[in-house]
């Protein structure tokens, strides 16, 4: 049910995948003709990774860069219905065990970080959206603020649409070209008149810039597009969602 990206003595983190399971393992009510079988989905995850559903948080994400630090009394919080979710909200963070963090997407970028530390752990959906509003850079930010030095931060970028698949018009290219560092990033095809962004090396300079070292941060680059075990937005409106976990053992 899901590929663990990170499982030490300090953290548990990974992304559930698609499959044979309910509504095709879909983890978001949002997307869902049957929240029941959302429910259980969630249900047989924490089962899975050793938690109780009720240890779950999950934002409302918007496409913002809002993000919000979470404690213990917001156990709970969007595990089991929608209504109760951190509204208008794409990222969150804790210092605190037990408390499973988690955001959903079908070709946005997941970021999970770690920082073993100061037992910080914190989760960021980065959508096209939520790169050119650059939440990364805000929340890394915050959290160096906080006293977490990027030498410490340890970073998974997750699965997402790769390069080929993200093709745009010159609205949303020029949105990125605005940022100043992802040129590199992106490429104009001539026969189609679109260009491709790589949504996933973009969020990276952004986390480089904050001066978190580059072999402190990796990708996964399998394409949520391509791969059998995907949701994608782009090749199905109407698709399930990835759920991104992460947890201060």
């Amino acid at each position: 049910m899901a590929q663990l990206y990170i499982n030490n003595e300090h953290f548990l983190a990974g992304i559930t995948i698609k499959g044979d399971g309910e509504e095709y393992n879909n983890m978001a009510f949002y997307t869902s003709e049957n929240p029941q079988a959302v429910l259980k989905n969630r249900q047989q995850l924490a089962s899975e990774i050793g938690y109780s559903l009720q240890d779950f948080v999950c934002p409302e994400q918007t496409h913002s860069a809002n993000f919000q630090k979470i404690t213990k009394q917001h156990k709970g919080n969007g595990a089991e219905n929608q209504t109760s979710a951190f509204p208008q909200t794409d990222a969150l963070y804790t210092y605190e065990q037990g408390i499973v963090l988690s955001i959903f997407t079908a070709d946005c970028v997941p970021i999970i970080i770690t920082n073993a530390v100061t037992g910080l752990c914190a989760v960021i959906h980065s959508g096209w959206q939520g790169t050119v509003k650059e939440i990364t850079s805000k929340l890394l930010q915050q959290l160096i603020k906080e006293g977490n030095h990027p030498a410490d931060l340890q970073i998974q970028i997750g699965m997402a649409l790769s390069q080929q698949r993200f093709e745009v018009d010159t609205d949303v290219y020029k949105h990125f070209q605005a940022l100043g560092y992802a040129d590199d990033f992106m490429y104009f095809h001539e026969p189609t008149q679109k260009y491709h962004i790589d949504n996933q090396l973009t969020v990276q300079r952004q986390c480089l810039l904050a001066e978190v070292p580059l072999e402190n941060i990796q990708i996964d680059r399998t394409c949520t597009y391509d791969t059998a075990h995907g949701f994608s937005y782009r090749q199905q409106k109407t698709c399930g969602r990835h759920m991104i976990f992460v947890v201060r053992k």
